[in-house]
Order: C-alpha cells, then sequence, then structure tokens
C-alpha cells in the first residue's frame, strides 16, 4: 500500500507542476483515490479469505484472483484516464520546457494538506505504527496544524494572524502529548513535514 500512496503523490504534484485544468485535477484526484480504494478493498478481502480459509481452497483463490483483478482493471481504466489528460501537457513541456504554472494561494493550500496526509499515511505504513488518525509516526495532527498555520501565513500576510495561526498549532500539537496519543518525536516529525511541505509548495507555485 505505501507504493500506491507515493504514486499517488507523485501523480498528483506532476499534475499540479503542469498546470492541469481544475476539472482535469479533479478527475485525475478522483481517479487516484479509486484506485487506492480498490486497493483497500483488496487487502480487507485477502486479510478475511485468509481468517476465513487459513488452508488451501479453490473458492478462496478464486475471491482473491477476482480481488487482486477489480484492482488491476479500476488501475488501467486510471492509467489511461491520466494518459489522455497529462500526455498533452507532457508532450508540450518536452517541446517548449517545463514552465511551473502558478496558482490561487488557495488551491496551493489545498494541495498542501492533500500531500501531507499522503505523506503521514506513508509514513505510518512505513513504520508501521498507529492508525492513520490516531498514533503512530508521524503525528498526523500536528502535520496538518503546523501545515495551515504557513498556508494562513502566506494567505492573510498579516504577522497578529500568523502568530495566532502558530499558537493553535502548538496547542493541538501538545495536545496529542498529553493526552499520551504521541511522543514529542512523533509531534516534531509531523510538525516539520507539515510545514516544510507547505512552506516548499508556496515557494514553488505562487
Amino acid at each position: 500500500m505505501r507504493y500506491h500512496f507515493f504514486i499517488a503523490a507523485g501523480v498528483l504534484l506532476l499534475s499540479y507542476i503542469l498546470g492541469v485544468s481544475r476539472t482535469e485535477f479533479l478527475i485525475i484526484a478522483l481517479s487516484v483515490i479509486a484506485v487506492l480504494l480498490a486497493e483497500m478493498f483488496n487487502t480487507a478481502i485477502e486479510a478475511v479469505v485468509n481468517i476465513i480459509s487459513p488452508e488451501h481452497s479453490e473458492k478462496a483463490r478464486v475471491a482473491k484472483d477476482i480481488a487482486a483483478g477489480a484492482v488491476f482493471v479500476t488501475a488501467f481504466g486510471v492509467a489511461v484516464i491520466g494518459y489522455i489528460i497529462l500526455f498533452p501537457y507532457l508532450r508540450d513541456s518536452f517541446q517548449t520546457g517545463l514552465y511551473i504554472t502558478k496558482h490561487s494561494k488557495e488551491e496551493i493550500s489545498t494541495i498542501s494538506f492533500i500531500i501531507v496526509v499522503i505523506l503521514v499515511v506513508i509514513t505510518k505504513a512505513y513504520f508501521g505504527k498507529g492508525l492513520p488518525l490516531r498514533g503512530g509516526i508521524p503525528s498526523g495532527h500536528a502535520a496538518l496544524a503546523f501545515s495551515a498555520w504557513v498556508a494562513t501565513t502566506y494567505i492573510t500576510e498579516n504577522f497578529i494572524v500568523s502568530m495566532i495561526s502558530f499558537a493553535i498549532a502548538v496547542i493541538v500539537a501538545r495536545s496529542r502529548v498529553i493526552t499520551k496519543a504521541h511522543t514529542p518525536w512523533e509531534v516534531i516529525l509531523g510538525s516539520l513535514i507539515g510545514a516544510s511541505v507547505t512552506f516548499l509548495l508556496f515557494r514553488i507555485f505562487s
């Protein structure tokens, strides 16, 4: 699953860099979600089949094959959609050189949150600890809180508002330690991921 999230983040970021339209980006995002959901259902089905039928069974094999086939069909369809949408942009980039399209601050904030969430899930899957919304390395709450702080700073360009947003982010991060949902190290790592990713995207696209 972690590789699927890596690919998802890469495809979304590439689409953003190439400057696809909002409608095209929405189609790509929904397609990526469809593949991730298909893979999650496939993993769940395999786990349930293994519990129900731990020994080799022809029916169990068929169930797993159908689930895996559903993932393949979904991925193939998404690949076709991605080719139709992205190929013209990639072709133009190779012919005229890559030009990074500028985006509104609100759009950058949205894509920042999406990328941060994906990176948090990938990191948690890599370390094998916690759930997507609780526990593990890093803290997703801290990552999103500090991502929101950086986004708010860029959007408002107001020092007082930025400091208020920063204080809220610190409170959110500290609450994860107080409730023992995370260790200080996990919260710090989440904060760095959220802030650095959002800062980098604003520097590139704004």
